[in-house]
């Protein structure tokens, strides 16, 4: 075979006259070329980390300052201020060197330090314009001289063409709240969930804690503020994420879909074929920091650094807790199908596989008719099931041998790929369509996805795509903006054939993918099954309905004045009472990247304001007149609620710290543990849309995103993940337990649609009177004239 032939790099036979040496040339020229390749990437790294390191300023700015010193020498005038005079006096073996020699010298060590500290000046002139945040406060299109100021100085400071990583060093920190500002917030957020007795019990609580412990937990915190480059994010990824022993499919893992209504190719291995070759165009811009920063109002920076484990990173299991493993440079990826494991090379003569080369390994896949080894099938639910099983059975089955090498090879892979069998995607003419497909990318069959890789690929047979995303290392906005590049590169830059194959010559040469092997008794076998079993039970008990939204958009929503957010969770605020007749604490996620290694916060949507407006709503005696008035102080809040988030003013994280803190000293504390326990009963999030901006969704309407979601927070509540797609949609993915009486993703996302509906109206209501008022008006105009 060929590629049995181009596997061997030399031969050679002992002969009586000598050694005879036989050179494969195409092997030699493949590992020449590769070696090439490496160097030119560590190259183009170096260069670009140069580039990132001295940002804003350019290494080109360090002749210009040299040039200036060294012309100084030549004038009456010394801008050194003597500076290079005492430098050329305490010069190292200065007496071999001539006074010319000294001269210059000093003149380019003191023009080096001039150039260092004018980098730092601006970097924290910079880090200073960035620590303010008035201008998010401000009403949207009105924008004051002051914010209008500030913005030209910081586009003034930020330089041009900067790299994806070159702001990092200018990012603020995040700032610690002051404990009253965050209990008087806290309290005030409670208040329209409990009853007075209830309430004045906390409110004793938060008093007795501030009074009490809070000063302490406060210094410790401001202290690792100062000392750390973010207070939260380092403890939110440990004690939320990687401390939890329970299974992390469904609890922790999110999905994100494919396009709503386009498949470019209904191939399945061509489909893969071009999205894994786009991720590996994204993955060497990555490593290379050459995407572009991204920027709020285009020009305030947002932190890159959650986008340096898109790949190469797995959650490997512990007993007490797990870790991420993030690795460098890894050249192939790992494929399932049907219960075997394929190990797929991704590079070949020092390149990337072109798209038409990974359909050809894919279909080589597809084709392949052996069958899995015992215990490989449903190998993959170790993952699935709880964290401890999973690192007791890793540490005893999968430590040395073949178990240990195949393990390394999923592990150290840029990602997981799996090949699925049953077609999946949204099918209008299919009711529960995107709820198989949702379930399909959330769970699977429970050992069909490798749940511990940053993200695991899903192809379909159909063509559709999707991915499952570990939650630990990263938020689904990082996953988003990689997936917005794969599929504008797929369908825009890449194509297909009119037959729905990749582009471009197949290259059968290639060395088919490699089976990995695996010997599991039959005790692991008893593992995997158990944790299969257990997984199966919660991936059964999810209760999913995928709801479009299609009677308006984001358009409609602006011309009422009023911001897109606000409006849908006020929406579901009204929703969740008429599903309930409760009101619930309710968790909307924010970001907080314009700080350092920023990750979210929480925004609690049940407001006071949002509990008088839906008591309005559901008020036969209230007008429409009152209700919008309610509507709009209660969409005020809530945007000034998402602000305070935004800007390092909420309240959970602060308060989460502070419990760490209390825990590490070992002190009781009766009101952050009373906090830390209350459920989330209704759980939201906003997938962002056109981060990149790489596709006119107004000139292909079509190419729009699905969105994503996750699974129920709570096991009698909702997890809402909604994306407003363009001007005319907005997509809700709703989750609850089957398990739960009082819950029914369907019907909430039912209440959902009517309760958009029911605020649409109040708008249109006071259009019509507003109409009214004009055509009276005109008429009494008209009248007048006519006298």
């Amino acid at each position: 075979m060929a590629e049995a032939h181009q596997a061997v790099g030399f031969q050679f036979t002992v002969r009586p006259d000598g050694l005879d040496l036989k050179l494969s040339k195409e092997v030699i020229k493949n590992i020449y070329l590769s070696g090439v390749t490496a160097w030119k990437k560590r190259a183009i790294q170096f260069k670009n980390g140069v580039l990132a390191g001295v940002y804003p300023a350019s290494p080109s700015s360090w002749l210009i300052v040299v040039i200036a010193m060294m012309s100084s020498l030549y004038i009456p005038f010394d801008p050194s201020l003597g500076m290079i005079d005492a430098l050329k006096e305490n010069l190292p073996k200065r007496h071999c060197m001539s006074v010319q020699t000294r001269a210059v010298l000093s003149a380019i060590l003191f023009a080096t330090g001039l150039w260092l500290f004018l980098i730092y000046l601006l970097r924290y002139t910079l880090k200073a314009l960035l620590s303010y945040h008035g201008w998010i406060f401000e009403s949207h299109g009105r924008m004051s001289k002051s914010t209008q100021m500030w913005l030209s100085l910081v586009k003034m400071f930020s330089g041009r063409r900067p790299l994806l990583y070159s702001f990092q060093a200018s990012l603020p920190r995040l700032p610690v709240p002051s404990v009253d500002d965050t209990i008087h917030r806290y309290l005030e957020s409670v208040r329209s969930l409990l009853d007075s007795e209830q309430y004045n019990q906390m409110e004793m609580l938060a008093n007795d804690f501030k009074d009490s412990l809070a000063a302490q937990l406060q210094r410790y915190l401001i202290l690792k503020s100062w000392w750390g480059t973010n207070y939260v994010s380092d403890w939110w990824e440990e004690y939320i994420y990687l401390r939890g022993r329970s299974p992390i499919m469904v609890n922790s893992n999110f999905y994100i879909m494919d396009l709503l209504y386009v498949n470019p190719t209904h191939r399945q291995a061509a489909r893969a074929g071009n999205v894994v070759h786009a991720m590996l165009q994204y993955r060497r811009k990555l490593e290379r920091g050459e995407h572009a920063p991204l920027r709020a109002l285009g020009t305030v920076p947002m932190c890159s650094t959650q986008m340096e484990r898109i790949f190469n990173t797995t959650r490997i299991p512990g007993i007490e807790t797990d870790i991420v493993q993030h690795l460098t440079d890894r050249k192939h990826l790992v494929v399932y199908h049907k219960g075997r494991f394929f190990q797929v090379w991704l590079y070949t003569g020092g390149r990337h596989l072109l798209p038409s080369e990974l359909e050809t390994q894919f279909l080589r896949i597809l084709n392949d008719t052996s069958e899995p080894l015992p215990g490989e099938l449903k190998l993959a639910a170790l993952t699935a099931g709880n964290r401890v099983p999973w690192a007791r059975a890793r540490n005893k089955y999968f430590s040395q041998g073949g178990n240990k090498a195949s393990l390394d090879a999923i592990e150290s892979a840029a990602f997981f790929l799996t090949l699925d069998d049953e077609a999946q995607g949204y099918d209008p003419t299919k009711t529960k369509s995107l709820d198989s497909y949702a379930k399909s990318l959330l769970h699977g069959k429970c050992y069909d996805r490798w749940f511990d890789k940053s993200f695991t690929l899903i192809s379909y047979p159909n063509g559709k795509m999707g991915i499952n995303a570990e939650h630990s290392w990263a938020d689904a906005p990082i996953v988003g903006h990689m997936w917005e590049y794969v599929l504008a590169t797929d369908c825009f830059h890449l194509g297909y054939t009119e037959e729905g194959h990749c582009k471009g010559d197949v290259n059968k040469g290639l060395p088919n993918p490699t089976r990995l092997q695996w010997q599991i008794p039959k005790e692991c076998q008893y593992a995997i099954e158990t944790s299969y079993l257990s997984a199966k039970q919660i991936a059964d008990d999810v209760d999913f309905h995928g709801y479009l939204f299609t009677e308006f958009g984001k358009g409609l929503i602006k011309k009422c004045r009023c911001s897109p957010d606000a409006f849908i969770q006020l929406a579901l605020q009204l929703a969740q009472f008429r599903d309930q007749r409760v009101f619930c604490l309710t968790y909307e996620s924010s970001m907080t990247r314009m700080f350092r290694d920023g990750r979210t916060e929480t925004v609690r949507s049940c407001t006071s304001e949002a509990v008088a407006f839906v008591r309005a709503m559901e008020d036969a005696g209230a007008t429409n007149a009152q209700r919008l008035a309610l509507f709009r102080k209660a969409a005020d809040k809530h945007q000034n609620m998402y602000r305070l988030a935004m800007t390092g003013s909420g309240i959970d994280r602060h308060l989460f710290c502070l419990y760490i803190v209390s825990k590490y000293l070992g002190i009781d504390s009766p009101f952050l543990t009373k906090v830390l326990s209350e459920p989330w009963k209704l759980s939201t999030s906003q997938t962002p849309q056109q981060q990149l901006n790489l596709v006119d969704i107004n000139k292909f309407p079509k190419y729009v995103g699905a969105g994503g979601g996750f699974g129920p927070v709570a096991d009698d509540g909702y997890g809402v993940s909604y994306i407003i797609v363009g001007e005319n949609l907005i997509t809700f993915h709703i989750s609850s337990k089957f398990s739960s009486p009082d819950t029914d993703s369907f019907r909430f996302g039912q209440h959902i649609g009517k309760a958009m509906l029911d605020i649409q109206a109040l708008f249109k209501s006071e259009n019509d009177k507003k109409m009214v008022e004009q055509a009276k008006q005109i008429q009494m105009e008209n009248g007048r004239k006519h006298k």
